[in-house]
């Protein structure tokens, strides 16, 4: 079975694959498909977001699809800068450019900086089928980057129970804690469904 999975992020497409690479699936990403599609998100919340990315690639290509849409919320900042996480910077902007200006907008704010990351996972089909799932991971942010791992903001988020940051995390720890590993791992029953000539109810 052929799976696009909708995300240039090379982050995401690497945590994606580990969490399904056990599944005989013919996981595609963007860049092997030849096209891009500029993809506005400007959906409400990460449901529709998610959805949004994964309809554009099933629709256009023809193949079951799987999208998300994550966050990064910290209760300082009113559960910002949630759906605006990955747009926290200018155009042009970096991962660590974006660590400092959350870092930035919580310096005159008492710590602990309580956060959690929010994943949203959206499987569409060609003729419009969709299921959506959701994981979270509870943490906090702290004032130095830790770790050499991961992406976005994760050295900067302690997990919660860990004493380890996102980034010092193994691939197999995080694949097992991540917001991202949780919703997936809660699709995977659909996913093997479909595999099997399943439909879904």
């Amino acid at each position: 079975m052929r799976l696009i999975l909708a995300s240039q992020n090379p982050g995401k497409q690497t945590e994606l694959r580990a969490l399904l690479d056990d599944l005989p699936l013919d996981l595609i990403v963007p860049q092997q498909l030849g096209r891009a599609l500029d993809i506005e998100e400007s959906g409400a919340d990460y449901a529709e977001n998610a959805l949004i990315k994964a309809r554009a690639f099933s629709e256009t290509f023809g193949y079951w699809t799987l999208g998300d849409d994550t966050g990064l919320e910290v209760e300082a900042l009113d559960g910002g800068p949630g759906l605006h996480s990955a747009r926290l910077v200018a155009e042009g902007g970096n991962d660590e450019d974006r660590r400092k200006r959350l870092l930035a907008l919580l310096v005159k704010k008492p710590p602990p900086w309580r956060a959690r990351f929010v994943c949203v996972v959206a499987l569409v089909g060609p003729q419009g089928d969709f299921k959506l799932r959701r994981g979270e991971c509870p943490g906090e942010i702290i004032p130095v980057a830790r770790g050499l791992g991961g992406f976005g903001y994760d050295p900067i988020f302690l997990v919660e129970g860990t004493n380890m940051t996102m980034a010092e995390l193994t691939v197999e720890e995080k694949n097992k804690l991540s917001h991202r590993a949780i919703a997936t791992q809660a699709m995977r029953p659909w996913i093997k469904k479909l595999m099997e000539g399943g439909k879904f109810e």
